[in-house]
C-alpha cells in the first residue's frame, strides 16, 4: 500500500538560514536555482539537484494561481506532498514519487532541502504576479493589447512552423454607445465584464482573449480552422443574445457582431488581423448580430 505523506512546507527566515548553513555546504542548490525565474525550470533544477540525496522517479508540481500542472518522470505508487508556503504567501504544491517509500529520515532530508526552492519560488510568483498584472485588463480580467501584440506573433509562428491551423475572432459589442448614453458608463462596464465572462464560457483552455481596445475583444484560436472558428464565433454570439442583463432594475439585451479569418500561408501580421476586423464592421454594417468570416 502507498505511503501517502501530505506536510505543510511553512519556511520562516530562522530555518531558511539555518538550513542553509547545514545544507548548503555540500549541496550547490541555491546557487542554481537563481539561474531562472520560471516555475518549471526551478522545479527541474530541484528535481535534478537532490536526485543524488533524495532519489525520485518523477515530480508533479501544481499552482492554481497560475494555473499550473508541471508533470514529469515516471510515476509510481510511493509519493510525498508538500504544500509551499512561505511569509502567508501560497507558493503551489510539490510532490515526488517513486517505487519504494519514503523514510522519515527521507523527509527530514526533503524538508530542509525544500528550504532552498522556497525563496525562487517566491522570486517567480512575484514575477509573474507583476508580468500578469502588466497584461491584464483590469476591468474585464481578459488578456490586454499589449498581451495581444506578443501572442498573436508568437501563435502565427508556431502555426506556420508547425503547419497548423489559426483562426482570429474580432467581436465588437453592438450599440456600446447608446448603452453608456442611456444607463452610464458604470453600465458600460458591467456590460463589457459580463459579455467577457460569457465568452470565456465558450473558449477552451487553449483559446486566448483579449480586450482590444473599447467595447472591442478578440480571440485568438489556436489549431482551429475556419470552419471550427465559425462554429465557435456563433456559439459565442448565440450565448451573448441569449443572456439579459440586469443593472439598475433595468433589463438590458446586448448583441455582438464577429468576423473572423484564418491564417494562410501568404499572411502577414497585418493582413491575418485586417481581414478579421473587416469581416466586423461588415458584420456590423450588415445588421449587426451577426458572424461574418473573410474570404
Amino acid at each position: 500500500m502507498a505511503k501517502k505523506t501530505a506536510n505543510l512546507a511553512v519556511i520562516s527566515n530562522n530555518s531558511f538560514e539555518a538550513a542553509k548553513a547545514v545544507n548548503l555546504q555540500h549541496y550547490d542548490i541555491s546557487s542554481a536555482l537563481q539561474t531562472s525565474l520560471e516555475f518549471s525550470e526551478l522545479v527541474a533544477i530541484f528535481s535534478k539537484k537532490i536526485e543524488h540525496f533524495l532519489p525520485h522517479s518523477a515530480y508533479v508540481y501544481s499552482n492554481p494561481e497560475f494555473g499550473l500542472e508541471i508533470k514529469h518522470g515516471v510515476f509510481t505508487q510511493h509519493y510525498c506532498n508538500y504544500a509551499l508556503k512561505v511569509e502567508q504567501q501560497q507558493l503551489g504544491e510539490l510532490k515526488l514519487t517513486r517505487h519504494y517509500r519514503f523514510s522519515e529520515s527521507d523527509l527530514k532530508l526533503l524538508e530542509s532541502l525544500l528550504c532552498c526552492l522556497i525563496y525562487p519560488l517566491k522570486n517567480a510568483t512575484l514575477y509573474h504576479q507583476a508580468l500578469k498584472m502588466a497584461y491584464t485588463d483590469p476591468l474585464t480580467q481578459t488578456n490586454n493589447r499589449a498581451s495581444f501584440d506578443d501572442s498573436v506573433k508568437r501563435e502565427m509562428s508556431l502555426a506556420m512552423r508547425g503547419n497548423k491551423a489559426l483562426s482570429v475572432l474580432f467581436l465588437d459589442i453592438d450599440h456600446f454607445k447608446s448603452i453608456n448614453d442611456q444607463y452610464g458608463h458604470s453600465c458600460g462596464d458591467v456590460a463589457l465584464t459580463a459579455v467577457a465572462k460569457w465568452i470565456k464560457e465558450n473558449l477552451r483552455s487553449s483559446d486566448l482573449v483579449f480586450r482590444f481596445g473599447g467595447e472591442e475583444f478578440v480571440i485568438l484560436l489556436s489549431d482551429t480552422d475556419i470552419e471550427g472558428a465559425k462554429l465557435l464565433a456563433e456559439r459565442i454570439r448565440t450565448s451573448i443574445e441569449q443572456h439579459t442583463l440586469a443593472y439598475d432594475m433595468n433589463a438590458i439585451k446586448v448583441t455582438a457582431s464577429l468576423g473572423i479569418s484564418s491564417l494562410c500561408t501568404e499572411d502577414t501580421l497585418d493582413s491575418f488581423i485586417s481581414r478579421a476586423d473587416n469581416a466586423m464592421y461588415q458584420a456590423k454594417r450588415g445588421g449587426r448580430n451577426q458572424v461574418v468570416f473573410a474570404a
